[in-house]
């Protein structure tokens, strides 16, 4: 994947997780036997903590590319085929011949919970040699999605790439994708190398083991990035700086879906930061991004551009 000229803006790269999404909505229940439910709605979108992020980054103006390793298969072509439509730039993409395209299943409740069927597939398989270390070094930001499931850029190599590029003015962000407290406890060795870090609430307690999520957030900020913003779901969300912590609340939507709302959070943060604004006010400008995304099915559900999303700050 070749860097982009001078003429060109710096783009925003996503790397790590990509997942194709199938969602249905609502579903109280799985049917017994051969019984058939009839819902109201059945989406396809792209999803995963760098997929999901791209597309988001993409609908509010961003150029975007991303990478990441995805299989030689159907469920792929129709990733690609999604992504290409958003404007995503899909060079930096890998195929997989034995490896399948990470994929779920989600059956969304009536009130917006989203149990999942899940494949990890080739997210597993992402090395630092997929990442081309120019196009890092030439990026305005870097988001890592989800490195605790693209565990083989836990890898020294990776890390003198993504110094390589903070020292060149690159901007490298960092999200999770699971709550299993053994990955998200590996992906800590990438905080050093990270200048915001937005995981979820779950996920920052089960990387400090701190049960305050405050003492969580500050003990995150203690191992290297700038600020650590914490995403706490209907409770709004908390940033943590060297001038210490501010929580800032949820918008007042009706939920539809939770499903890639933590990926337009970090959208909309980044699109912040882009625009000059400091990280208080790109964690407002990500949960305008993550409201949005609530009202409707499917990580992309009801974001359209930028100026909708800040419309719900005003």
């Amino acid at each position: 994947m070749a860097a982009p000229t001078d003429a060109e803006p710096r783009p925003v790269v996503t790397v790590g997780a990509h997942i194709l999404d199938v969602l249905a909505r609502p579903v109280e229940g799985i049917p017994a036997g051969q019984d058939t439910v009839v819902v109201d709605r059945i989406r396809v979108t792209a999803a995963g903590a760098a997929a999901g992020t791209a597309v988001a980054l993409a609908r509010l103006g961003n150029a975007v590319v991303s990478v990441g390793a995805i299989g030689e298969d159907d469920l792929g072509d129709l990733l690609v085929t999604i992504m290409t439509r958003e404007g995503v730039d899909v060079g930096g993409l890998v195929r997989r011949t034995a490896d399948q395209t990470s994929a779920s299943i989600l059956p969304i409740r009536p009130d917006g919970g989203r149990p999942s069927f899940h494949v990890p597939g080739a997210n597993l398989t992402l090395t630092p040699g997929a990442v081309g270390a120019g196009l890092l070094a030439a990026a305005a930001v870097v988001h890592l999605g989800g490195p605790d499931v693209t565990f083989g850029l836990n890898d020294p190599a990776f890390f003198t790439v993504l110094e390589a590029a903070r020292a060149g003015g690159t901007v490298v962000t960092m999200d999770l994708l699971s709550n299993m407290p053994d990955l998200v406890r590996g992906a800590a060795a990438f905080l050093p190398h990270v200048d915001h870090f937005l995981p979820n609430e779950e996920q920052a307690v089960a990387m400090t083991g701190e049960q305050d999520v405050e003492r969580a957030a500050l003990a995150l900020l203690a191992e290297g990035p700038a600020s650590v913003v914490v995403t706490l779901g209907e409770k709004g969300s908390l940033v943590a700086t060297a001038d210490g912590v501010r929580r800032l609340p949820a918008l007042p939507v009706e939920v539809v879906d939770t499903t890639g709302c933590g990926d337009a959070y970090c959208a909309g943060f980044i699109t912040g930061l882009l625009h000059g604004r400091d990280v208080a006010e790109a964690a407002r400008w990500g949960t305008a991004a993550a409201a949005t995304v609530a009202q409707g099915l499917g990580s992309d559900a009801c974001l359209t551009d930028l100026d909708a999303v800040l419309a719900l700050l005003k």
